[in-house]
């Protein structure tokens, strides 16, 4: 089972701060919902949506916020789940870098959460292994990274390689590795292994119901504005900046396309996107009788 990514959190105090809004949140598996009030399933542009959470009903909606994240690949190399937590890593934190400041270090991956993790660790570590199983940086990196790695001393790129084991006694000791071209393996010293070889969005259940780019990830605000445009023009308006495909619905954190992977920004859109749900519950809600 593969390492999850935390979801954005939605501060409690937000949700269903104003009067007259229900809510529901569903946690982990299946959706977290912000303004529930009931209705049909999509029937009407931007007014009504529904999910069955993990009770196996359905929930009417006129708002919904998706909060599912993603769960993180895992390397299928002989050693690697001994070593979770004990020198194997998914995340380049201050945390994980205190553990081997002073150690030289391995991180599998060629897009730009590896090359941002190599830089980091590069800062104390003496040495740095970027394990690449590409033959080119450029094919998944910015250029900006690979200028920066390329004129850092401390790391050194290796491409056309994979991971085959980590061994250890308490914690990891070192990388086998073996050039997928040659098939020559080597030995690497390495007391921590940092993988970033991507991550799965949890949206498997929304397939057909909202707008997936190529890698299942939810795209948002301008980049859905072209989708659809029968369901934005009752509603006078383009879609909301954290607004999937669909009018009322709202996707935050790492399950949405090309979000920054980090804990403060999840929190953050997690915010906005419920003053964003009440702004759409304002367009909808049936006006106040006297």
């Amino acid at each position: 089972m593969s390492q999850p990514q935390a979801p954005a959190r939605i501060p409690q105090k937000d949700v269903g701060a104003k009067a007259n809004v229900k809510r529901l949140l569903q946690r982990r598996s299946r959706i977290a919902a912000a303004g529930v009030t009931g209705g049909g399933i999509a029937e009407q542009a931007g007014v009504r949506g529904a999910a069955s959470p993990s009770c196996g009903l359905p929930v009417a909606a006129n708002t919904v916020v998706v909060a599912t994240g993603a769960r993180y690949r895992r390397l299928t190399a002989r050693g690697i789940e001994r070593f979770e937590g004990l020198g194997v890593h998914y995340a380049a934190t201050l945390w994980e870098a205190r553990t081997c400041r002073l150690d030289t270090v391995a991180v599998v991956g060629g897009g730009n959460s590896a090359g941002q993790a190599a830089l980091f660790l590069a800062r104390e570590s003496p040495a740095v292994h970027l394990l690449v199983r590409g033959e080119d940086l450029g094919h998944n990196m910015s250029r900006y990274l690979i200028d920066r790695i390329e004129q850092n001393p401390r790391i050194h790129v290796r491409l056309h390689t994979e991971v085959q084991e980590v061994t250890g006694e308490d914690r990891v000791e070192a990388v086998v590795v073996r050039d997928n071209r040659t098939r020559e393996q080597q030995v690497l010293e390495a007391r921590a292994l940092f993988v970033f070889i991507g991550a799965r969005p949890a949206t498997s259940w929304l397939v057909g119901a909202v707008t997936l780019d190529p890698r299942g990830f939810i795209p948002t605000g301008q980049d859905v504005a072209h989708v659809a445009a029968d369901l934005w023009n009752p509603l006078g308006r383009a879609p909301l900046a954290l607004e999937t495909g669909l009018p009322g619905v709202f996707a935050v954190g790492d399950v949405r396309s090309g979000s920054v992977k980090r804990v403060a920004s999840a929190v953050g859109e997690g915010a906005m996107a419920v003053r964003l749900a009440h702004e759409h519950l304002e367009e909808v809600r049936p006006p106040a009788t006297r």
